[in-house]
């Protein structure tokens, strides 16, 4: 059984503390929300877990291994997904390529041997990598867009590639950063909808960072609440909705007329 947590997870920025003792748990076959106010150290949280920031304390475990101080690339592979709050495709290629780049650079076996000996994996082991590529697209419905550059893609169409390019990787657990920035109220649904296929065919353990609330009761079976920091609330989306510390830590002020769904400042 895949899992991701983090346990006691402590990172500062000189005398500033970005995450303060912050733990979570991420099972397979789970979606798990990760919200809190702008600034309250989501990304920061995030960046730790992928291994881009070096946590001052604390640890990061995958199917009980610990990998704090393994490189971004190695976590990757060992099957750690990411996507970013900003787009962050390859602008110049297709699709198709932009999926190649990551089946490759996870799954393939070849070498610069490979190239200067002309060996016959080769074109077995780019061959395996299009079926990668070709079957994530027809699950994602991107098919279609699999010859247009990624610069030309709506955005929905854009949120929808990074996932699938994640999911080239062959993910145990997928960090999505706010997916839903830049989509419209339909096209949120349709991507929340996608994340539960996911979840539900292939297994794999979701930590969703988000603003849009609907999405995050939607889809979530358990939400963790940072503010300043400092791990504030968990529980059932129904749990966190009631909590008077996420009220506050969201409206500035706790009032027993607040309404149950807290709505993200900023």
């Amino acid at each position: 059984m895949s899992e991701l947590v983090a346990k006691g997870v402590t990172v500062r920025f000189g005398g500033l503390i970005a995450v303060d003792d912050a733990t979570l748990r991420v099972p397979e076959r789970e979606i798990v929300g990760l919200i809190g106010p702008n600034g309250a150290g989501k990304t920061t949280l995030f960046n730790a877990i992928c291994g881009f920031i070096e946590p001052v304390r604390g640890a990061i475990e995958l199917d009980g291994n610990d990998i704090t101080k393994l490189a971004p690339s190695r976590r990757a592979r060992l099957g750690i997904g990411r996507t970013f709050q900003k787009l962050e495709l390859f602008h110049r290629m297709t699709v198709l390529d932009n999926l190649l780049v990551a089946a490759e650079s996870a799954e393939s076996k070849l070498d610069i041997a490979s190239d200067l000996l002309h060996l016959p994996r080769r074109p077995r082991e780019e061959k395996r990598c299009e079926d990668i590529a070709r079957k994530v697209m027809d699950e994602l419905d991107l098919a279609w867009a699999a010859d247009r550059r990624s610069a030309d893609l709506p955005v929905g169409t854009g949120r929808m590639l990074e996932l699938a390019r994640a999911l080239c990787t062959n993910p145990k657990i997928l960090l999505l950063d706010e997916p839903s920035s830049g989509l419209d109220t339909n096209e949120t649904r349709a991507f929340g909808q996608t994340l539960q296929r996911i979840n539900a065919d292939h297994g794999i353990g979701i930590l969703l960072v988000e603003h849009d609330m609907d999405l995050v009761m939607e889809v979530c079976r358990q939400i963790y609440v940072l503010d300043f920091g400092r791990m504030i609330a968990h529980g059932t989306p129904a749990e966190v909705a009631a909590e008077p510390s996420v009220r506050s830590a969201y409206l500035g002020e706790e009032d027993d007329d607040a309404p149950a769904s807290p709505s993200a400042r900023g």
